[in-house]
């Protein structure tokens, strides 16, 4: 049964991550609900049902539409995959337990917010709107212990950023901001510092590496927003054995 369940969520990750890639595309130039139908983003043509299937159908027309020829970029498939994969590991870890629906949620938003912030350096508001309601609602049936963690994450995520925002002169951007407070809305403030030390070591890890190896320039602008998406994952699912196994060790 544990197989099956791991592997339903699997399915369902896959699923919903084509439909969060779409949501991600689509947000930030207020194309959302102008077409029902999935389309290709270069001859426009409305794809068949049989041109759907998360990965599955990207493999089998060799990565390019039927029907211009041109490559469909590789993002789809990989972001079915982080959401299938984010999925199943958080019922592999949680079970039935009530983190495992926070942690639904936030891989849910993550995936939205990767696609979009990369795609077009913009962390939609709607986006943030809608699972800051999702979020208060969980938090209403499994309140978090204290009970006002909660609002002080939020507090320290909005507020913290927004310091580093005016020191930096606009080193951040006010997406970066909201999507810190809803992380603090949901993690509290802990596992909130935790995500930003993660985000803030990757992001200067990988764009160091980049520079080096001349795939950006110093001029090039970078998306931070993928950087919190990593640092967020590493603290969502793993964040509270790191803080343990810290304090143990000093």
């Amino acid at each position: 049964m544990h197989i099956l369940l791991l592997f339903y969520f699997l399915i369902t990750g896959l699923i919903l991550g084509s439909f969060y890639t779409v949501v991600g595309m689509r947000v930030p130039k207020g194309e959302l609900f102008k077409r029902n139908r999935s389309y290709c983003p270069e001859c426009l043509v409305t794809l068949k049902w049989f041109e759907l299937f998360p990965v599955f159908s990207y493999c089998i027309q060799k990565g390019r539409c039927r029907y211009c020829l041109q490559k469909i970029s590789p993002i789809y498939p990989a972001m079915e995959c982080f959401t299938g994969a984010g999925f199943s590991y958080s019922y592999y870890l949680y079970e039935f337990q009530p983190p495992l629906f926070l942690a639904l949620l936030l891989v849910s938003m993550f995936h939205i917010i990767f696609v979009s912030d990369l795609r077009y350096m913009i962390i939609p508001d709607k986006v943030l709107l809608i699972f800051t309601g999702l979020i208060v609602m969980y938090r209403f049936i499994f309140p978090a212990e204290p009970w006002w963690s909660s609002v002080a994450g939020a507090f320290v995520g909005l507020m913290g950023t927004a310091v580093i925002i005016f020191v930096s002169r606009g080193g951040m951007g006010g997406g970066d901001m909201k999507l810190f407070g809803v992380i603090g809305l949901a993690l509290g403030p802990k596992l909130l510092l935790l995500t930003f030390f993660f985000a803030s070591l990757i992001g200067t890890v990988l764009s160091v590496s980049m520079l080096q190896l001349k795939i950006i320039s110093r001029e090039d602008p970078i998306p931070f927003g993928p950087y919190i998406v990593a640092g967020g994952l590493i603290t969502v699912f793993h964040g509270v054995f790191i803080i343990d196994w810290y304090l143990s060790v000093i």
